[in-house]
């Protein structure tokens, strides 16, 4: 999947954000990760071309939009509508949007969002029962042509199951924590999310494990870098009924 980061920084405003990757890794640069400022360099890369003049974001790729940031931070409220814009002029490129703040969709949306852009994906993230009944009544209502859950870092057991059968629902994709201090990510609640999903008919996709993983009562310490990789033999294993 690509990236399109068109801000940086952020605020920690949920249990989930203890450990944010962006915050760990701007203390790494000696970077303030509270400091929202405008890409200089990317802000516009929707519509960056390259020397033969194609598009250097290739037609029908999937985007992750603002993921070092909140695409609905209050500080972006001037740079926003140039964005929109930009997702509506690349009706060839998939956009997905993953928030925080859900509350502040109705008024940070375009004039002519309508039923919600074909190409663009609202997706909110949950990582505790709290927060999930905190923001999915908010996604449940408001108009989207697509609609994810991101139960990242998925912090305890959840039950989505009144959200997933409202038929709103399109996909949830869970992943653990990563990186220094993260909390523990136990299989059996993401199990029990499959099984959500699947007396829903809902997509279901394991991204990663986290960094501090627990299956059938063994702790696992797992290199960040082979946490995507694991999580897909487990889904896969998952997906044939063999865990």
């Amino acid at each position: 999947m690509n990236m399109w980061n068109p801000w940086h920084g952020c605020h920690k405003c949920s249990p989930g954000c203890k450990n944010c990757y962006v915050f760990y890794l701007d203390s790494m640069r000696s970077k303030n990760a509270d400091i929202i400022t405008k890409s200089k360099t990317s802000f516009d890369l929707p519509l960056k071309k390259d020397k033969s003049g194609a598009y250097k974001l290739l037609s029908k790729s999937e985007i992750a939009t603002c993921f070092t940031s909140d695409f609905f931070i209050e500080e972006a409220d001037a740079w926003r509508g140039e964005a929109w814009e930009m997702m509506k002029a690349r009706q060839d490129l998939k956009f997905l949007i993953c928030t925080k703040r859900i509350e502040r969709f109705e008024s940070c949306k375009p004039y002519d969002w309508d039923e919600g852009y074909e190409n663009v994906i609202i997706a909110v993230t949950c990582e505790n029962q709290q927060k999930a009944d905190e923001r999915l009544p908010i996604l449940i209502q408001i108009n989207a042509c697509r609609k994810y859950i991101l139960a990242s870092p998925l912090l305890e057991d959840i039950d989505f199951s009144v959200y997933l059968q409202s038929g709103e629902i399109d996909r949830i994709s869970v992943g653990g924590e990563s990186y220094k201090g993260a909390r523990e990510c136990r299989f059996e609640w993401v199990k029990h999310i499959k099984q959500q999903c699947d007396e829903c008919n809902v997509k279901f996709d394991y991204h990663q494990t986290g960094s501090n993983f627990v299956m059938n009562g063994r702790r696992y310490h797992i290199n960040h870098h082979d946490e995507y990789k694991q999580a897909k033999k487990a889904e896969k294993l998952l997906k044939s009924g063999c865990l």
